[in-house]
């Protein structure tokens, strides 16, 4: 095939499936109601808070700032310290099926006995078993 030939074609393809019209997409709203719905629950909450926090002395509010603190610092390190488990787990579990599950049930289980028959008969239906497993589907 030429330059030539392959510009043309180039060219020819370009200008059938090329963006010569504009498509003007315009999205459907939401319904109104639901949305001033959610909007006003969420105004009352907030609304709510302040007068509880209107309510309390100034030493109330910062026990209660301290224990939020607390709470968000606990929650996020509870998501980084699953979420870093969950990945090396996968990654055992995927140099050896068998050992991922036995470290995610913690003992010698019939699901560990499994997921070693069929790695040993084959490794990747012992690999989708194992992380079927760890993932809480099986």
């Amino acid at each position: 095939m030429s330059l030539r030939t392959f510009t043309l074609s180039f060219l020819l393809v370009f200008m059938v499936f090329g963006s010569t019209h504009a498509a003007i997409v315009v999205p459907t709203p939401a319904t109104p109601a639901a949305e001033t719905a959610a909007e006003a629950a969420a105004l009352d909450a907030v609304n709510e808070y302040r007068e509880s926090l209107k309510e309390m002395s100034g030493k109330e509010r910062r026990q209660l700032k301290r224990e939020q603190r607390k709470a968000v610092k606990n929650a996020l390190e509870d998501y980084r310290d699953a979420d870093t488990n969950t990945l090396l787990l996968v990654l055992v579990t995927i140099l050896l099926p068998p050992l991922g599950v036995l470290l995610y049930e913690g003992e010698l289980t019939s699901k560990f006995w499994i997921a070693l028959l069929l790695t040993l008969l084959f490794y990747l239906p012992g690999l989708i078993y194992a992380l079927l497993v760890i993932f809480g589907n099986a």
